[in-house]
């Protein structure tokens, strides 16, 4: 099942990490599947490399502060003074 963004929001820097290594661990299996003519479902490939572009795109975010990091307050980003 594909894991939607917001689902992403809630992981910490570690959690995504983990989250992206799984993913490209099976989408290596998933293509040596393929090789072999083993693979049942094509459209999980397709599935796959969309969850590792969304992961990518919420680590790239969190780092230009587009995306607020789980645990950050996001009340006072606006600089209140």
């Amino acid at each position: 099942m594909a894991v939607k963004s917001h689902e992403l929001d809630d992981l910490n820097a570690l959690d995504l990490e983990s989250k992206l290594r799984e993913a490209k661990e099976e989408l290596f299996n998933l293509r040596f599947q393929a090789a072999t003519g083993q693979l049942e479902s094509h459209g999980r490939l397709r599935t796959v490399k969309k969850d590792i572009a969304r992961i990518y795109t919420v680590v790239r975010e969190r780092e230009l502060g587009i995306r607020p990091t789980p645990g950050q307050d996001s009340s006072n980003e606006d600089g209140d003074a």
